[in-house]
């Protein structure tokens, strides 16, 4: 269990233990962030492709991630609420002209599309595509070591973090409560509570929670997973302009980890400068619980 744990982790904390200071090896890092994510979803597709009673999977697929989008969904939202009720987050800003939510919408779903890719490619059942498995294991740790590069060189120093009341208290209500959701999934579909909770785990960081449950759980766990937080990601973008205007604490923490990045634009477009901080913390602190709790469940 542990050795597992510790494969999983080490290289998120040597990557985060090396300190960058050029610029244009900071742009590579992010653009190799971005190309592994294409990369690991295409050998998602791969390994999807090789299933035993493919069909019966697929729907299985389904099954999972819709059920735990939706336990997991409302519990954030009912605990994201509650924290507004409690402790409103109130501002004078006037939301601006958005870009299209449509344009955002269809450019997530162009992951979708690689993973359909790499299944159609996987459905050949080339010999040299068995090893999809082995090649998922070193993508997954070099992701890892330039997260935790990413991490490191966010410019998010600890004290910023923890000053930032509104940021922590949105991503620890986000964890907690996604992790009910994820044993209340777990119940419903029967499923072992470790495996609801490595699911809650993602918080919306599907290409690593896509990949990490696949090599421990299998592909259509690990399928379940990229698009329970897919599915989460693109729920924020079409709700974001109408939530910043009643409850900002939710419209932040239905994004997730994805606050600190994809989703940053449209929340400070919609909430206003006062918006960025606290969702670089709260996207910042759930990337950085996300793998070690999904390492810890899956172990």
């Amino acid at each position: 269990m542990y050795s597992g744990l510790l494969i999983i982790l080490l290289p998120l904390i040597v990557g985060y233990l090396i300190p960058l200071k050029n610029r244009s090896m900071l742009h590579l890092v992010n653009q190799l962030l971005s190309w592994m994510v294409y990369v690991i979803l295409f050998i998602m597709g791969i390994s999807l492709a090789f299933l035993d009673n493919l069909s019966e999977n697929l729907l299985l697929i389904f099954k999972y991630a819709g059920v735990c989008f939706l336990c997991i969904f409302v519990m954030n939202y009912a605990a994201l609420w509650l924290l507004e009720r409690r402790r409103p987050w109130k501002t004078q800003h006037k939301q601006e002209t958005l870009p299209s939510r449509l344009h955002m919408a269809l450019e997530s779903l162009k992951l979708c599309g690689v993973v359909i890719g790499g299944f159609a490619l996987g459905l050949t059942q080339w010999h040299w595509l068995t090893f999809a498995s082995q090649a998922s294991e070193i993508a997954l740790l070099f992701l890892l070591a330039l997260v935790g590069l990413q991490l490191r060189n966010s410019s998010m120093t600890l004290r910023q973090i923890i000053l930032n009341r509104r940021g922590m208290m949105v991503a620890v209500v986000v964890a907690v409560s996604a992790l009910i959701g994820g044993a209340i999934a777990a119940l419903l579909l029967g499923l072992p509570l470790k495996t609801g909770l490595a699911l809650a785990s993602g918080y919306g960081w599907y290409s690593l929670s896509g990949i990490v449950l696949t090599d421990s759980f299998g592909p259509v766990i690990g399928s379940a997973a990229f698009f329970n937080d897919l599915a989460r990601e693109l729920c924020a973008i079409m709700l974001i302009p109408t939530l910043v205007r009643s409850s900002r604490s939710t419209a932040l923490g239905l994004c997730g980890a994805t606050s600190m990045d994809f989703t940053l634009p449209v929340l400070q477009r919609s909430g206003g400068l006062d918006m960025v901080p606290p969702a670089v913390v709260h996207g910042f602190v759930l990337s950085l619980i996300a793998p070690v709790l999904m390492a810890f469940f899956s172990a």
